[in-house]
């Protein structure tokens, strides 16, 4: 091994931490740091003996700064190129898919049905607290009936929803 390599591998374990502090400073993160102070290690291992190198601490600190500035340069490259061409056919949706969207506006016709069948007092409870959304208090004023018979009803529509539901995926 050339002799500047060895000098230079040695300062370079010297000055390691000072140069990773000082390497995170210019590439915004110690992993990348790292990661830079990795390939300077390997830079520094093919360093020829001519010409001699004079400042050999100022010659790593500049060889660390190529490497920083670099890692710089192909992160922003990296970045506009996948940031601009994100290819989201391979992700799968959020959205239901057909078959789901079916099977839930199936429910959502039984379920009107139903509320048809109710009782009307019971049927009004449903319709200002599921589809309204008011609160029991809401209800039970607008309707001019106790919270408790507004909890009643509803509890009692619940109870047919559920109930012809079940019976339905029983038949």
């Amino acid at each position: 091994m050339p002799t500047n390599a060895i000098a230079l591998s040695r300062l370079l374990i010297a000055e390691r931490p000072s140069l990773v502090r000082w390497m995170a400073r210019i590439v915004g993160s110690e992993p990348a740091a790292e990661d830079v102070a990795q390939s300077l290690y390997i830079r520094v291992q093919t360093v020829r003996d001519h010409p001699p190198i004079v400042n050999k601490r100022s010659f790593l600190f500049r060889l660390a700064l190529n490497l920083a500035v670099d890692h710089l340069r192909s992160a922003r490259r990296h970045d506009a190129r996948f940031a601009d061409n994100v290819n989201t056919s391979h992700v799968a949706s959020a959205e239901p898919n057909a078959e789901v969207r079916l099977l839930d506006q199936e429910k959502v016709r039984r379920i009107a049905a139903i509320v048809e069948t109710m009782p009307l007092r019971c049927r009004q409870v449903f319709v200002l607290i599921k589809l309204d959304e008011l609160s029991v208090a809401e209800t039970a004023t607008r309707l001019g009936i106790s919270q408790d018979m507004v909890r009643k009803h509803i509890r009692h529509a619940l109870q047919i929803c559920h109930r012809t539901l079940a019976g339905d995926q029983s038949a």
